[in-house]
């Protein structure tokens, strides 16, 4: 165990939980102690879910499939899109739609929806429209924008996905478990830890706790593409005739 890593979830306070009266009892072989009516999360669960969630994404991530980060809470919202962006995959930060998973055909026509919108807006044609028009366009543009921009890369169903809080994101769970697709999650002591196929125990409150896991999860995430990339390039390579030499 990293004493580097134990060191950085502890001054980010991801030991910290709720109170003990919201607490779920399925937490409890989560939890170390309680102090002063707060239950204190055991930091050794909390790397061994980070390790176990790592490892995994960095597989899914070196096939190529896709990974949904979600985490709509304030406290979550910057680092999700960050983290997601900085790994190349799909993120919901704002608000999640219901039916992104299981009415996915609908949720797709939308963004094409959104890019004919940006297209109208960049072009001259925008200049055709009434200014009572053009006002109920550019309305309608910014509020799709913010809740399907982060979703742009996902032109299919993702492998899995990466939850700050489940319990706040119970409907995305609930589609989750429905599709059959991998839940990894940031899950605190008032969460159902059974809904989750790879709960990651911590505070799910503090933006310096969600940043710390959030990234540490991408750039996991983004080794695996890049390990990916690098075997492929010299697959590549190998099959290459050497010089002098014609392919046959």
């Amino acid at each position: 165990m990293s004493t580097t890593l134990v060191k950085e979830l502890v001054e980010s306070g991801v030991h910290f939980g709720h109170r003990s009266s919201r607490w779920n009892p399925k937490m409890r072989p989560y939890i170390y102690a309680r102090r002063n009516l707060i239950h204190i999360i055991d930091v050794r669960e909390t790397i061994r879910g980070l390790l176990r969630a790592k490892k995994y994404l960095a597989d899914v991530a070196s096939h190529g499939s896709l990974i949904l980060f979600v985490g709509t809470k304030r406290q979550a919202g910057e680092t999700i899109q960050k983290a997601a962006e900085g790994c190349g995959m799909p993120y919901i930060n704002d608000r999640w739609l219901g039916g992104t998973l299981t009415n996915f055909r609908t949720i797709r026509s939308r963004l094409s929806r959104l890019e004919e919108l940006e297209h109208i807006r960049e072009s001259e044609e925008i200049n055709s429209y009434s200014k009572k028009m053009q006002s109920s366009l550019n309305r309608e543009y910014r509020k799709m924008f913010q809740n399907l921009n982060g979703m742009r890369k996902m032109n299919r169903l993702p492998e899995c996905m990466v939850i700050v809080d489940p319990k706040k994101e119970k409907n995305a769970v609930k589609e989750a478990r429905k599709m059959g697709i991998t839940t990894v999650a940031l899950i605190d002591t008032d969460c159902d830890p059974d809904l989750i196929d790879l709960p990651i125990p911590g505070n799910d409150d503090s933006m310096r706790s969600i940043d710390l896991i959030i990234n540490i999860l991408a750039d996991a995430i983004a080794k695996g593409k890049a390990e990916s990339a690098t075997a492929q390039q010299q697959q590549a390579e190998g099959a290459e005739p050497k010089n002098g030499q014609s392919a046959s």
